[in-house]
């Protein structure tokens, strides 16, 4: 699945355009690693998203095309800085 997708679909960001826009200028690191919007999401791939002052890190432990609003949360780890 695309990065700008499942930032999407595990409601990290609200919607793709957002999301394509944050890969575009650089804000959101897959494996330590600048990635594009294109990039393929894989299970066990570490996100890093910058918003403003604040950063958000994952690790993807589920990649799923669609899920409820309630079950998101069970695609992503949380990890402390």
């Amino acid at each position: 699945m695309r990065l700008d997708k499942y930032l999407k679909v595990s409601r990290l960001i609200k919607r793709r355009t957002v999301a394509n826009e944050a890969c575009d200028n650089g804000r959101v690191l897959v494996n330590d690693k600048i990635a594009r919007a294109s990039y393929d999401v894989k299970v066990g791939d570490r996100i890093t998203i910058q918003f403003g002052q604040r950063t958000v890190r994952v690790e993807v432990l589920d990649v799923a095309e669609a899920v409820r609003k309630d079950d998101a949360v069970g695609l992503y780890k949380e990890l402390a800085d």
